[in-house]
């Protein structure tokens, strides 16, 4: 194994950040912002320059063929900032005693493109992995894709244009109705695609929505031409040999020719490398104080594999979003900074994570956003607008504590303003929609 080993450990920082999405890019270029100058290395197992994750569910697959995901930066950006990226690299070890990473650039089987170097601090932002689920035949199923990285996008929008002049014969099955999946679904259909959406549970979105959000979602995919099953339960995959076709087969009989398979029925956190390390996890996520520190001081967690201690919604909370990844990446790279300088880490004054998390999806012409976690709430509110505007207001008592908008962005932003300032609102005038808003709150 060729080994580098940082020389300059003693004279100046080094910081590892493993896991190169939102949050581990943002935390990289957030410590040069903060003033970090040691050096800086970037490790992801992904070959493409790291790119916007939200949009390859959405508008990424009605792009040209040749389009490839958007770079969250320019590769000159990650050179003019000193920032070293290695991709295709897989991270082998982390020894948290000696404070050595130990990676693998191009598999981790080639010894000649072995490294190893020393840190000051380490960063995890390994973010989270699909559930594949065991179902019989989804093994050798064709074109079973999960929709969460750019290899999955790009091979099925090189589907959608192989099929594009007879995209209507195009038949795809997704499991799973949460947002991603839905998501894709919207996307399909506008190219002109036949969708069918398969859930276990009574309702789509039924661990992330309330139910009003949920019926009216549905509706609009079912009003744009989308089949959504609701309490199925997948069994199978099967192949008919003579007439080339797939099929998904649910427990109650029912089949559905699949000429490809979306798989959105949840992920599993990525913290085997944080648990090697020593660090604690709940849940099998990592746990991090409010400096977005693990139970190793020197080792930071940050984004989708975190679990830790929010103001407003307690202990072990665990939010996968964009927002609250690059939040924590800016209150982790200050904090790594802050210490460097002051070169005495408990004595320096470190900055808390407390922001209000929010979270988007667009769908056909359909804009949902919510703002805050209904976490504990014993009552909510629904404002309806008209037949394609709505909000769900939730609180816990007489504490609004999250705001669900369809098509209503006041309701989104006033919303969370209300829960910022801990706002006082009249619950029966907010269910009235001829009662202003802004005069309520």
């Amino acid at each position: 194994m060729v080994t580098i080993v940082s020389e300059q450990i003693q004279s100046e920082p080094v910081c590892i950040v493993v896991g190169a999405s939102h949050a581990g890019v943002n935390c990289a270029f957030e410590l040069r912002k903060q003033g970090f100058s040691g050096r800086l290395v970037l490790i992801d197992a992904d070959t493409h320059l790291p790119y916007h994750r939200p949009p390859l569910s959405k508008a990424f697959l009605n792009t040209p063929l040749d389009d490839a995901p958007a770079p969250l930066k320019a590769k000159s950006a990650y050179e003019q900032a000193d920032i070293e990226l290695f991709l295709g690299a897989m991270v082998t070890k982390v020894d948290a005693k000696e404070n050595i990473v130990s990676f693998n650039k191009g598999g981790s089987g080639n010894a000649e493109n072995g490294y190893s170097i020393k840190y000051t601090h380490l960063v995890f932002a390994t973010g989270a992995s699909p559930i594949i689920p065991s179902i019989p035949g989804l093994n050798v199923a064709e074109n079973c894709l999960v929709m969460r990285n750019a290899k999955d996008a790009l091979a099925l929008k090189s589907l959608m244009h192989a099929k594009r002049e007879n995209i209507s014969n195009l038949n795809i099955v997704i499991v799973g109705a949460g947002y991603i999946g839905l998501e894709a679904a919207a996307s399909l259909r506008k190219a002109g695609a036949s969708v069918t959406v398969i859930e276990r549970e009574e309702r789509i979105l039924a661990r992330v929505a309330s139910e009003s959000v949920s019926n009216h979602v549905a509706r609009i995919h079912q009003e744009n031409g989308a089949t959504i099953l609701c309490q199925r339960n997948v069994s199978a995959v099967e192949r008919d040999t003579d007439k080339g076709f797939q099929w998904i087969v649910c427990d109650n009989g029912e089949r559905y020719r699949a000429d490809a398979i979306l798989l959105g029925v949840g992920v599993r956190v990525n913290s085997e490398l944080a648990q090697e390390a020593g660090t604690s996890l709940h849940r099998g996520a990592i746990s991090v104080n409010t400096h977005m520190q693990t139970s190793i001081k020197n080792i930071w967690a940050i984004g989708d594999c975190t679990s830790f201690t929010h103001p407003l919604y307690g202990e072990n909370s665990h939010i996968e979003s964009v927002q609250n990844a690059l939040e924590q990446a800016k209150v982790a790279a200050k904090n790594i900074q802050q210490i460097s300088v002051a070169n005495a880490g408990d004595a320096a004054p470190l900055q808390n994570y407390k922001a209000i998390p929010w979270f988007w999806s667009d769908q056909y012409n359909m804009k949902l956003q919510m703002v805050g976690l209904p976490v504990n709430a014993d009552c909510q509110v629904t404002r309806q607008e008209s037949k394609e505007a709505l909000s769900v207001w939730h609180f816990v008592q007489n504490k609004l504590v999250s705001v669900e908008a369809i098509n209503s962005p006041k309701s989104y932003v006033l919303g969370g303003r209300a829960i910022d300032k801990n706002a006082f609102i009249d619950k029966s005038k907010l269910a009235d929609p001829s009662q202003s808003l802004t005069d309520l709150l």
